[in-house]
């Protein structure tokens, strides 16, 4: 089954986050995972949630989104954007 990692994101210093956004990709690409979403335009239909930025990948299990989280690729560039800005993160099985 096919899980989801969904990241709502603000961006507190674009020119460094930069470096992480340049990188992360490369993290995914070893462990399967595809960004299905990255940024864009976004409206608000209903509720009173008001995201700056969101970003929606895929992996092939649930497991494997936490392996790719969990792993030493992602920790080494997950330190570029500690400081750059401020995340929520959740995965969840899919359809």
């Amino acid at each position: 089954m096919s899980a989801y990692l969904i990241t709502e994101i603000e961006v507190l210093d674009p020119t460094g986050y930069e470096a992480y956004r340049s990188a992360v990709g490369a993290t995914l690409a070893q462990f399967g995972g595809e960004f299905l979403v990255r940024g864009g335009n976004i409206e608000i239909l209903e509720g009173v949630w008001r995201p700056k930025r969101i970003v929606m990948c895929k992996f092939e299990s649930l497991q494997t989104a936490k392996d790719w989280y969990n792993s030493k690729e992602y920790q080494r560039v997950k330190k570029l954007r500690e400081s750059t800005a401020k995340m929520n993160i959740v995965a969840v099985d899919g359809a």
